[in-house]
This record gives structure tokens, sequence and C-alpha cells, in this order.
């Protein structure tokens, strides 16, 4: 049985299958990090049949509930999660088209964005894009008010998370070879980005 999908996945995935339909390839393999439950992944797969979705998810109950929906839709296009944590390098894959990344910048050690954007450019070719979405600090602006209370929220449970400020994200993306190609605002006050690699 797939789990139940929270309901911040339930009204943000429309959107970000619009946002993704402007920048994702016609064709190819996209690579999902940090898949989750598996909401998106099977949402995205119904929404673009012509790619392969490839989630993947450090958390083995989640690997079974991405499993679970994968049996429950029977969709093509998805494949079986991966095993795949940000920062064991080098990653279980070796080469994909696109590369997306949500809600994981801010509930994670910045560590793992640099690994994001270290391993992703590995396995991307020129002009690729890895695409990452949730709520960002923007040229010192926390959007809304009710960023700037899930970021001291974040912090009470774990120092080494928080909102990050995109400049700081562009920076790491500039020096692992991507530059930022488009800033797409959001419902709730977040972001997506659209980083391209540059070499």
């Amino acid at each position: 049985m797939p789990p139940q999908p929270h309901p911040s996945a339930l009204r943000n995935a429309p959107h970000l299958v619009e946002a993704l339909r402007g920048v994702l390839p016609s064709h190819g393999l996209v690579l999902e990090i940090a898949s989750g439950g598996g909401y998106h992944a099977v949402a995205f797969a119904d929404a673009f049949p012509n790619l392969v979705w490839q989630p993947s998810e450090p958390n083995a109950e989640a690997r079974e509930g991405i499993a679970a929906y994968r049996a429950e839709t029977k969709l093509q296009n998805l494949c079986a999660p991966l095993a795949l944590d940000v920062m064991d390098m080098p990653w279980p894959i070796t080469k994909a088209d696109a590369v997306i990344c949500l809600n994981m910048i801010h509930i994670s050690p910045w560590a793992a964005t640099l690994a994001l954007f270290s391993s992703a450019a590995n396995i991307l070719g020129a002009r690729a894009l890895l695409f990452t979405y949730g709520p960002y600090i923007l040229h010192g602006d926390f959007l809304a008010e009710s960023n700037i209370t899930f970021d001291q929220s974040l912090k009470s449970r774990n120092p080494a998370w928080g909102l990050r400020e995109v400049d700081d994200v562009a920076q790491v993306a500039v020096e692992a070879g991507f530059k930022l190609d488009k800033i797409i605002p959001m419902p709730a006050s977040n972001l997506s980005l659209v980083w391209l690699k540059d070499l």
C-alpha cells in the first residue's frame, strides 16, 4: 500500500509539473534526488511519459513507499528507486539527462548541497539542467514571514539545517560548473531554481 502523500506534496505537485514542463528535456533519463515517499515521482512520470524517471532515496522505508506507488500505478517510465545518499560518492548512477532535487537543501547540512552540485556535474552533459525547489532567501529576503518562522524551526531541530541564500548556492553551483538560468516563483513563497551545466 503506498504511503499517504503529505498535503504539501498534493498541493505543489501540479505547480512543479508546470515549472518542469518549461525546462525538462523532451526525452532521456531524469534522476530525482531525495524522492521521499514517491508521490512527486509518480506525478512527474505520469506528466512526462517520454522521460524515464529515476527516483532515489537514502531511507529504506521511503524506498518501499516508492516501490508501492510504482506497483500500484504500473507506470512504465517510473524506475525502481535507487538507494542513494547525496553525500556518498560516487553516486550509483553514471549518466542522466537532468537531475531534480526538491525540498532537500534546507533540511540537510550544507555539505549535502556541495555534494549535490559536485556529483550532478559528474553525471550531466553540457547544457543539462539541475532543478532545485524549496524555500530560499533571495538577496537577503526571506520572501515571507512564514519562511522566517520555518527557518527558526529547522534550526531548532538541527543547527546545520535552515533556509539557504540563493547567492550562496549560486557560488557553489559556479564552482561545480553550473550557472543559474532561471528563478521561478512558486506558491507558498517557494522558488524553483534552474541550473544549467556550463561546461
